[in-house]
């Protein structure tokens, strides 16, 4: 059972995002075969000719010897978005690039993620906690 039409409404999906921060660091990295044993990623990515990339929590990178540059915050919009709606990604990514915040967003079936630098992660889920507020 897939559940209910997610939102499509850009005003609502602002007002509504209630973004949460996912305890722990986050990596990315990438493997050429399968996933090591041990690791559990949050999020896989087949590339076209790099192999499959993982992000998944930085202890289990460190304990299967992977490979990492970025560490990262998980965020979580809690509003239900669906796959086709309009503006969420552009308006999320562009309040944090304001406040000089990387952004790097993987869409799940119900919420979107949003994998911010793991040092300002707080202060991510604040900049878009008063985006949520301008927009109600």
């Amino acid at each position: 059972m897939l559940g209910v039409t997610g939102e499509t409404d850009l005003r609502v999906l602002l007002s509504a995002m209630r973004p949460r921060l996912n305890p722990g660091r986050y990596v990315f990295t990438t493997v050429d075969g399968a996933i090591p044993p041990g690791v559990g990623p949050v999020v896989t990515v087949a590339e076209e000719e790099e192999g499959l990339a993982l992000v998944l929590p930085q202890q289990e990178a460190d304990a299967a010897g992977l490979a990492y540059e970025y560490v990262a915050g998980w965020i979580t919009l809690r509003v239900h978005s669906a796959l086709e709606a309009v503006g969420l990604t552009a308006a999320v990514a562009r309040e944090l690039a304001d406040a000089g915040l990387s952004c790097n967003v993987v869409a799940g079936f119900h919420h979107d993620h949003l994998f911010v630098p793991y040092a300002r992660a707080a202060e991510a889920v604040a900049v878009l906690e008063g985006l949520t507020r301008r927009s109600a």
